[in-house]
């Protein structure tokens, strides 16, 4: 989190109490309990601020400064609030002291929990207004709904930022609803548009058409935009090693379907065919690699990437022995490091991207990228493909034929 300024805190304090500040002048009496509860109610942030609330030690309800000595002892018994146990989920908070001219003033940010209800000794505190309350059932419900959320593959996140005017709608009803319903189904349908994007995951909701990262991804008009990281990095390197030259590149962006189209094409392009004229009655014909296999790795690396916290893309380098495929993201669910690959096992990081990524014809059955790539490798006779995982990461090789 980042540090509060003078003037910040100079702000704050000139707004008074509202429903992310809450005013306390000192430690004493059940002011810590005071503050466990505020802590509770902003980590809930049932207003959906989406933004920090911020408990301030050393202010009176007026909006003076208290004249409070802030301690080192002081700020650990504030910073303990989030692990003695009383508040569950523990929340995510910091804590700071600023010196004002007119005392100290110890502060306490909270930031809205991904995991609501939060409990304060088994109650659920929440902020209205400038006061502090216990959630009635019907503001449970709903902070179930905000779990429900954040409990929610990100793929099915709302990407706030963009609008619904950032989808390709034309394409959507051209092009996506066609492949995802049968004719009959299509000709049945009343539903509004924004209800089909809805039906189909591509915005949150028909009361939120925000889109949503699978939106985005799938029928989204500048998906890097908003996703920066979705892209594929591809290299033809004229040599063994990356330091040698490369002859040809490509930063591959657009929609997934787009995304996917190119780089086969970038696939094919490279796949030299050898010819053997030795035989009598007929040539023999044969690709550098079976470009069905390289098309099952390097999609199931895009369906199974990591999207979010991070800015790398899927690496897809070709060199003159081996090509190397690489995406952001370990092993996800029930699949680990031990056991990536056996054959049956399989979960989805990103379930409703796959899901679009068989109605857009890029995936024939779930589950079997990996063993139809190692078919094909194995029918070519090129050496058993190798994964290298770990929790961060995930990369094959795939070798040339001795």
């Amino acid at each position: 989190m980042t540090k509060l300024t003078d003037q910040e805190l100079t702000e704050i304090i000139a707004g008074g109490e509202t429903d992310r500040v809450e005013f306390k002048e000192s430690l004493s009496g059940s002011a810590k309990e005071s503050i466990r509860q505020a802590i509770c109610a902003f980590a809930n942030d049932l207003p959906r601020n989406e933004e920090p609330g911020v408990v301030l030690v050393g202010v009176r309800d007026d909006g003076s400064l208290a004249g409070l000595t802030v301690t080192d002892r002081m700020l650990n018994q504030l910073a303990d609030m989030k692990t003695d146990g009383n508040i569950v989920p523990p929340p995510s908070l910091a804590v700071q002291n600023l010196e004002l001219a007119g005392g100290d003033v110890a502060i306490v940010r909270v930031d809205p929990s991904d995991s609501p209800p939060v409990r304060c000794k088994g109650a659920i505190y929440i902020r209205i207004g400038p006061r502090r309350g216990i959630a009635t059932a019907q503001d449970e419900r709903i902070l179930n709904e905000k779990r429900r959320y954040g409990d929610l593959p990100f793929d099915l996140h709302p990407v706030p930022t963009a609008k619904l005017a950032d989808l390709d709608q034309v394409r959507f009803e051209h092009e996506y609803l066609p492949e995802a319903f049968s004719p009959a189904v299509l000709a049945a349908n009343r539903r509004t548009r924004t209800e089909q994007l809805a039906a189909t995951k591509m915005v949150a909701s028909v009361d939120d058409p925000v889109p949503t990262v699978l939106g985005l991804l799938t029928i989204g008009k500048s998906p890097q935009d908003f996703i920066r990281c979705s892209y594929i990095q591809f290299l033809r390197i004229e040599g063994t090693r990356l330091t040698d030259a490369v002859v040809d590149r490509a930063q591959i962006g657009g929609t997934i379907p787009d995304m996917l189209r190119r780089i086969d094409e970038k696939l094919v392009g490279h796949n030299r065919t050898a010819v053997d004229f030795a035989l009598r009655f007929r040539e023999s014909r044969a690709n550098t690699y079976p470009i069905a296999a390289l098309q099952q790795l390097v999609r199931n690396a895009v369906m199974h990437r990591l999207y979010e916290s991070t800015n790398a893309p899927v690496h897809v380098y070709w060199y003159n022995d081996r090509m190397e495929i690489i995406n952001p993201g370990g092993p996800f669910g029930r699949v680990t490091v031990a056991d990536f690959g056996q054959s049956g096992l399989v979960d989805y990081r990103n379930p409703s991207l796959a899901d679009a990524m068989m109605v857009t014809g890029f995936v024939q059955k779930f589950g079997m990228g990996i063993a139809l790539a190692r078919e094909e490798l194995a029918n070519a006779n090129h050496p058993e493909p190798d994964f290298k995982v770990d929790d961060n990461n995930v990369r094959v090789t795939v070798r040339a034929r001795a």
